[in-house]
């Protein structure tokens, strides 16, 4: 098992609040992993900086062996926490736009999925519900055969009923090998797929730990710990 991602004294300062704080962190390949804080803990700071959207104040990140540059965003798929794509767009559009830009694009797979939500290709991005950009979106980024996958609050926007299937969407359609970090406040909602869990406060990592090691250790949800951890 190799490591897809390395953080080493990681630092983020913004004029003189520090976002993340000398964060050492290695996640291997073929896991599903859940960034958890509250607001303001850094989680956003740090997948800005795995994605190359920020810099670092010190320390580094490397995702697959490699430094933060062109070759590691041809590697991770990214899913931000808003809706950025063109709104004229229709479907299809975007689908051959992300096709022509990612050479790991599943165009077939993206399809697929598009037909089995009932989202028309031929539909301009404009006229769908924010429920269904933000599928499509995600739809987007899980379409790729990429070999990190990094979503920011992919089931925020989406009522509880459509959560399945973003749920289902994510675990079915990845590359198995690959690493999927995912960051969310739902925890109750996708504790059943992680592997292993980042509680991140006031920029540090304060604990990493596999989901099962969380239950025979301490004898609770990975919900629960995480009120009790952040418990003001």
């Amino acid at each position: 098992m190799s490591e897809i991602l390395t953080c080493s004294g990681l630092t983020k300062n913004y004029g003189g609040v520090w976002a993340l704080n000398n964060v050492n962190l290695c996640l291997d390949s073929g896991k599903i992993v859940g960034l958890l804080g509250p607001n303001g803990s850094g989680k956003t700071t740090l997948i800005k900086l795995i994605n190359g959207l920020l810099t670092p104040s010190f320390g580094s990140v490397k995702v697959d062996g490699k430094y933060i540059g062109v070759e590691t965003k041809k590697v991770v798929a990214y899913l931000p926490d808003n809706i950025y794509l063109n709104s004229w767009m229709t479907v299809e559009q975007i689908v051959e736009y992300f096709a022509d830009f990612y050479e790991d694009f599943r165009v077939e797979l993206a399809f697929e999925m598009l037909r089995r939500l009932g989202i028309s290709p031929v539909a301009k991005l404009k006229n769908l519900s924010k429920g269904n950009k933000e599928k499509v979106c995600l739809i987007l980024v899980m379409s790729r055969n990429a070999k990190l996958y990094v979503l920011d609050e992919p089931i925020a926007g989406v009522d509880p009923a459509a959560r399945d299937y973003v749920i289902s969407t994510i675990i079915n359609n990845y590359n198995p090998d690959a690493t999927v970090l995912i960051s969310t406040h739902l925890i109750y909602d996708i504790e059943q797929i992680l592997d292993e869990v980042i509680f991140l406060k006031q920029g540090n990592v304060v604990l990493h730990q596999t989901v099962d090691s969380i239950r025979e250790e301490h004898g609770k949800s990975v919900d629960e710990l995480f009120r009790e951890v952040f418990r003001w």
